[in-house]
């Protein structure tokens, strides 16, 4: 599967895409400082909130305002580098040094030193409640497979695209990029990172407050289930990628 490819943008337009344009001309951006700053954090948050982080935005929110009454545990931690992950990606353009320094940034708590930024070098599975639900790319082709994803990202990111073809593209990177799984830990943070930040690279900085991870949040269960596409990284049908694509742009509403 490339991340270029057009093979569902048609249906895809039917169903929501053709819609964006309009959704993005309703949507509320910000025009304060203070307010992108909080939008930022708020993302951070709610993705941390996506791995099982139990810090809410009001929580974390109120620890800001009184850092002095509250200690810092690993929760904390995990978003205030989440903070700094999505900081750095906002004045940085994006290629893949920039992204690996990005799940550096992030994975500070998550991840011993030598693995930070670093792709992985064992096997990893995703697991729920009845064993494992999908098993990733063996660490040998890992490598293979992320420059592959970094050349058709750069063709995409140097494409003239519609606003439609933007949000279109900006998922399919996130769903490829989570069945490489290319991080010993940080994916599903990272994943959320760069669809955000291919559509702010392509649309405007702006872009950074639409409330993605947010409606991933509010919509946990549909996000796990439309990411599964198959039960291992050779066994996957991009066919059935629809639903997970129509994501993204139904947070705009």
């Amino acid at each position: 599967m490339k991340i270029t490819e057009r093979k569902y943008l048609y249906e895809y337009s039917d169903k929501i895409g053709n819609q964006i344009p309009e959704l993005v001309n309703k949507f509320d951006f910000s025009e304060t400082k203070n307010d992108f700053e909080y939008l930022t954090k708020a993302s951070a948050v709610y993705s941390s909130n996506i791995e099982g982080n139990s810090i809410d935005l009001n929580s974390y929110m109120n620890y800001e305002l009184s850092k002095e009454k509250f200690k810092i545990g690993k929760e904390i931690e995990e978003i205030e580098q989440l903070i700094q992950a999505y900081e750095f990606a906002q004045t940085n353009s994006l290629d893949e040094k920039n992204l690996l320094k990005s799940h550096e940034i992030l994975s500070k708590s998550l991840l011993i030193k030598s693995k930070r930024g670093k792709y992985r070098i064992e096997p990893v599975g995703v697991f729920g409640k009845s064993g494992i639900a999908y098993l990733a790319v063996e660490p040998d082709f890992v490598e293979k497979y992320m420059k592959i994803f970094f050349e058709e990202l750069s063709t995409l990111v140097n494409e003239k695209l519609t606003q439609e073809e933007v949000f279109y593209f900006a998922s399919l990177t996130h769903l490829r990029f989570v069945h490489i799984h290319p991080f010993r830990d940080g994916n599903g943070r990272t994943a959320r990172l760069l669809e955000k930040w291919f559509i702010s690279e392509k649309l405007g900085k702006s872009f950074w407050e639409i409330p993605s991870e947010e409606y991933y949040k509010n919509n946990q269960q549909k996000y796990y289930n439309t990411i599964n596409l198959g039960v291992n990284f050779y066994e996957l049908n991009y066919d059935k990628c629809l639903p997970f694509l129509e994501m993204l742009p139904n947070c705009l509403k």
